[in-house]
């Protein structure tokens, strides 16, 4: 299969105003409709696909967290756990843990960043290699 590079950048500038207004929406929003959403999907999972439905959905959820985590932290992460020649964090469809693998390949990541790495090796051994999404294009603000 033959897969198109996507761009992740944005084609033009936002106001900044336009963007607080609408990440505050998006908050309200979420806590208005995301409680009813979420128990209407765990229903409508279990009737239609069982418990595969349901670990299904939440891990589909675990990975939505895990990208907005990716670029709420961004700065943080970018400080503390890599080096500054690394692969930076904030790409909103990556993981977490795609971004710290790559960081691993490269060699780039601190000791915090290591140790982070080695907790999540116990959990789930090669976590963050076998996390890598290599159909991410870095924007041109990536290191």
């Amino acid at each position: 299969m033959i897969l198109k590079k996507q761009e992740c950048s944005r084609s033009k500038k936002s106001k900044p105003l336009i963007g607080i207004l609408l990440f505050l929406i998006s908050i309200v929003l979420l806590v208005l409709t995301g409680p009813l959403g979420f128990i209407y999907g765990l229903f409508q999972q279990l009737f239609t696909n069982g418990l595969k439905g349901i670990g299904e959905f939440s891990l589909k959820i675990a990975i939505s967290i895990d990208q907005l985590g990716n670029v709420l932290m961004q700065h943080l992460f970018n400080a503390l756990w890599i080096t500054n020649d690394g692969y930076a964090f904030g790409n909103s469809d990556e993981t977490i843990s795609s971004a710290l693998g790559k960081n691993k390949q490269l060699g780039t990541l601190t000791g915090f960043g290591k140790l982070i790495d080695k907790i999540l090796d116990r959990i789930d051994p090669n976590h963050t290699l076998n996390s890598i999404d290599y159909f991410i294009q870095p924007s041109d603000k990536t290191r």
